[in-house]
């Protein structure tokens, strides 16, 4: 399949991969503090893990929701308010994988900065195509001709 405009799906992609990455850094989050830390430790951990979890589920849910938008519409308006969002999605992951602290961590952050990048283009060339069809290339193909 060729995602050539389908923002949505690559949208969705993008919610599905970093849930599963969210999951795990905060099991490793949590079992870290609760082997080293003690037991309240232990419980603001897993508390703030899940805080943040679905704060980070809620966030790409929304974006996901434009992106779904933005394709079933091919508004510029929606293409151009993602492409913003992906940006500060970008942005943040790229600070995150320069402040990481364990391995876990930078390749979520890495990930995340690639699936970013990955729906903004699509969502680029939604907003230059505006309301007219996504396509390969510009260049018009050649009918052959039926040779008699």
């Amino acid at each position: 399949m060729k995602l050539t405009y389908q923002t949505g799906v690559a949208a969705l992609i993008h919610l599905a991969v970093i849930t599963v990455f969210n999951i795990l850094n905060g099991f490793h989050s949590s079992i870290g503090q609760c082997v080293n830390g003690n037991g309240n430790d232990c419980i603001e951990s897993i508390i703030t893990s899940m805080l943040y979890f679905m704060l980070i589920t809620f966030w790409f849910v929304a974006l996901w929701l434009l992106a779904t938008a933005a394709q079933t519409r091919r508004s510029r308006k929606l293409a151009f308010i993602l492409i913003g969002c992906e940006f500060m999605v970008f942005a943040i992951s790229m600070f995150n994988a320069q402040h990481h602290n364990h391995l876990l961590g930078l390749t979520t952050s890495l990930v995340d900065a690639t699936l970013a990048i990955w729906v903004g283009f699509l969502a680029f060339r939604i907003f230059i195509a505006g309301n007219g069809r996504v396509t390969g290339s510009k260049r018009s193909r050649r009918r052959r001709l039926a040779k008699d």
